[in-house]
């Protein structure tokens, strides 16, 4: 007596990869709040150089018409789109590892930006440099905590 096994069986590696895609969906409307809930897209370094804070962000496959820039209310706000090859059809797939879709990282700016529009961005080998020039240094202004032992 042969048994049946759910349609999910089937192809189990492809529900996970769609179960990823539905939770990025889902947690990816609290970036408009500063919150990083879904970090799929745009693995990010942020440091200061050169009188500037740089932001550079993995974006690998990406051309900068799929990438929009924005500098509003404090906030460095990166979107864009990544779409899968329609070269190979999704139940020729064994998994999805890689992710494709929308995605929107926001970062708070320091409150000592130089000018806004002179931010300037540059995207090379799926690296999306990003430069916020800077009034004054942020490492200048930091004052060292002492920690007290107990």
């Amino acid at each position: 007596m042969a048994k049946y096994l759910p349609s999910i069986w089937h192809r189990p590696l492809l529900a996970e990869s769609g179960l990823s895609r539905l939770m990025d969906e889902v947690f990816g409307d609290f970036s408009d709040v500063g919150f990083d809930l879904s970090p799929g897209f745009g693995r990010t370094d942020v440091y200061e150089k050169d009188g500037s804070v740089v932001y550079e962000m993995e974006l690998p496959g990406i051309s900068k018409d799929q990438v929009e820039i924005k500098v509003d209310q404090g906030r460095l706000t990166v979107s864009g789109e990544i779409n899968r090859s329609d070269e190979v059809k999704q139940e020729n797939y064994f998994r999805i590892g890689r992710r494709y879709g929308r995605f929107q990282r926001t970062f708070p700016l320091p409150s000592d930006i130089k000018d806004e529009k002179a931010v300037s961005a540059s995207l090379h080998d799926g690296i999306l440099k990003v430069s916020v020039p800077l009034s004054k240094s942020i490492r200048a202004q930091a004052k060292p905590i002492e920690v007290k032992v107990q």
